[in-house]
């Protein structure tokens, strides 16, 4: 009789080789939800002060061609040996690209008004992309 109860009692403690996920997926659903509750909230704007900064300045071996973005919204360009005249955005993207294209080295900085909007400073940016130009600085005056 000794002999049976070994054998059932051997039978009810036999090992499990299942991994129970249950607890594993309850987790991953609640940071799931956590992480689409608080994901919209950090898209929020903030207030900042741009043109100013301490960075120092970058050493060209050539003039570079700079565009301006007036207060009110126009442009100006300044290229190499020639006085800065005020364009439209057409006139800019074509000047900037056949200058580009002579001259691909040349570097680009777009120098825009503190007061300019930055919807216009960024319209400023594409149109030198849509030109031709494949890397864009940002002028600013030293902090001091």
């Amino acid at each position: 009789m000794s002999a049976a109860s070994f054998n059932r009692r051997h039978r009810k403690r036999k090992l499990k080789s299942e991994i129970n996920v249950v607890p594993y997926i309850d987790v991953m659903l609640v940071l799931l939800i956590i992480f689409m509750v608080t994901a919209p909230l950090l898209n929020l704007g903030v207030d900042i002060d741009l043109p100013k900064s301490s960075a120092k300045a970058i050493a060209q071996k050539k003039e570079p061609i700079v565009v301006v973005v007036d207060a009110d919204g126009g442009y100006s360009l300044k290229m190499q040996d020639m006085p800065q005249q005020r364009v439209d955005a057409a006139v800019l993207a074509a000047k900037v690209s056949a200058f580009v294209k002579t001259n691909p080295e040349v570097a680009v900085f777009v120098a825009g008004d503190r007061s300019a909007d930055y919807d216009t400073v960024y319209q400023a940016m594409v149109l030198l992309q849509q030109a031709g130009v494949e890397r864009v600085g940002l002028m600013s005056n030293s902090a001091d």
